[in-house]
């Protein structure tokens, strides 16, 4: 449904000076308090060129303690961020827990501009406005408000301020660069405008359509909004506040893992011939892919002292130190709990050409998070659609993805703690959180069961390596990788 102007009266001066009094301290009082609170702001300005949202962004800085507004103005895409997918530089920006984000352009000034230049079409933009509807009821669900404010003009009033830019070569920098001048951006993106309103004018993030027409009833409007916006902010609770930790099944049906054969082996000699000739042709593939507008995403996940270091090691054993990262996720740090949990893994993705490997990943949500409480059951259930998401972004821009679950049996994972402990140079990989662990290994194993089964998609499916012999798994990985890189770079 498309959003309506509600009709308000001329505000006067000393009405304005009156009104703006009691406003200010309002939003100083409920910005302060905002510092500590669970939550965030993202506020998206929006409207047509010459509507005053560059004095609107002056105003809520002015209004506001700046030091706790980070404000961004998004350009046109520049080439790199153009080869990674749309939504990577705004995933940078999103503002933390107790801040507020104030976007000057954002993902919908994005899909307006390539919508009327001819750069996207139909179905790409359809595409890209449900996206944004996910993202933001992503975002709001973890406890980020989005307030988006657009910023209307009649006609009449529209040609004679743009007029007035296209008149005064001073003043131009303040549109984004276009095919078209602004008057014929106006007109030509006027349909596209009033479609993007009304698909994403949602419940969970709708749209303000605020009368520009005038400055004083216009900057009062958009201070209301701000203060209904923060203190609703403040009277919301930590989504995780409550979490149980999930039960421990006593018993499993048998589904993928019970159907994974253990016993496959390598001898070494075996091991270290395909070891290099799988290196060779992996690190001959690594250097087209870097030629390529191709990156490769590889995602490890499995059982403690399944091998995942192990197997990492090899894979990367022959490459340049140049193609590739290696991030290893623990637990978040204070910055990456303030943030949406997705927030840490999009900051860390490669661009075109490179390889990013995951030592743990994103699939902490719907694993060690669900089985410890530390997510409550509403945001790990709601996590399969919003990682599967995730992924279907990065593949749509050419990001290769090969995720791996190291399967081993208990029995395997208690011989090889034990030897952790009696080796010296291994010990520092055996801690108290392993043996606790192993004590709800059918609770891990229903999360690792629910995520093979509602995150194996075509695009990204799972490999279970059988890991109990560290050389077949190391292998089986290599291959995996060769094969997935060879399909797509010849």
């Amino acid at each position: 449904m498309k959003p309506q102007l509600k009709p308000v009266r001329p505000v006067t001066a000393e009405e304005y000076d009156e009104q703006s009094e009691d406003l200010r301290p309002r939003l100083l009082a409920a910005h302060a308090k905002l510092r500590t609170a669970n939550s965030s702001v993202l506020i998206h300005l929006g409207g047509v060129d010459g509507a005053g949202k560059g004095a609107v962004v002056r105003l809520i800085n002015d209004w506001l303690d700046p030091r706790g507004v980070t404000t961004v103005a998004f350009d046109l895409a520049t080439d790199d961020e153009q080869r990674r997918p749309p939504m990577w530089r705004y995933w940078q920006a999103l503002p933390a827990r107790g801040r507020i984000g104030l976007f000057f352009g954002s993902w919908y000034r994005d899909i307006v501009v390539e919508r009327v230049s001819g750069d996207l079409k139909r179905k790409i933009f359809e595409r890209r406005m449900d996206r944004i509807n996910t993202l933001e009821r992503m975002l709001v669900a973890e406890n980020t408000l989005v307030l988006k404010l657009w910023l209307h003009i009649g006609k009449d009033e529209v040609r004679h301020r743009l007029e007035h830019l296209e008149e005064n070569p001073e003043l131009h920098w303040r549109w984004l660069p276009k095919k078209l001048a602004p008057l014929e951006f106006y007109r030509a993106s006027k349909e596209v405008s009033e479609e993007l309103l009304a698909r994403t004018n949602t419940r969970h993030a709708p749209w303000h359509m605020v009368d520009a027409s005038e400055n004083r009833m216009r900057n009062l409007a958009v201070g209301r909004l701000l203060l209904e916006t923060l203190e609703a902010a403040l009277r919301l609770k930590s989504p995780s506040q409550g979490a149980k930790p999930a039960p421990i099944p006593k018993t499993l049906p048998k589904r993928r893992l019970a159907a994974v054969d253990l016993a496959p082996k390598l001898d070494d000699d075996w091991y270290e011939r395909r070891l290099e000739r799988n290196q060779h042709r992996l690190a001959d593939l690594s250097w087209k892919l870097a030629d390529s507008r191709r990156s490769l995403l590889c995602v490890f996940e499995g059982w403690d002292g399944a091998g995942k270091g192990g197997a990492i090691r090899r894979l990367v054993g022959s490459l340049d130190p140049r193609l590739f990262s290696v991030t290893s996720y623990s637990a978040p740090t204070d910055e990456e709990r303030a943030h949406h949990y997705l927030w840490r893994f999009w900051r860390h993705l490669q661009g075109p050409g490179r390889i990013a490997i995951f030592d743990r990943s994103h699939y902490g949500r719907v694993l060690v998070e669900r089985v410890e409480g530390f997510a409550a059951e509403t945001q790990w259930k709601r996590a399969y659609a919003e990682i599967n998401d995730f992924e279907q972004q990065l593949v749509e821009s050419k990001v290769v993805i090969c995720k791996f679950w190291l399967h081993i049996s208990p029995e395997e994972q208690l011989r090889r703690f034990k030897k952790r402990e009696e080796v010296p140079f291994k010990r520092y990989k055996i801690t108290a959180e392993d043996w606790r662990n192993r004590d709800k290994w059918n609770a891990h194993e229903a999360a690792v069961e629910d995520m093979l089964q509602r995150t194996h998609t075509e695009s990204a499916p799972w490999t279970v390596v059988p890991a109990n012999d560290k050389n077949f798994a190391r292998i089986e990985v290599l291959k995996t990788v060769v094969r997935e890189l060879e399909k797509v770079l010849e």
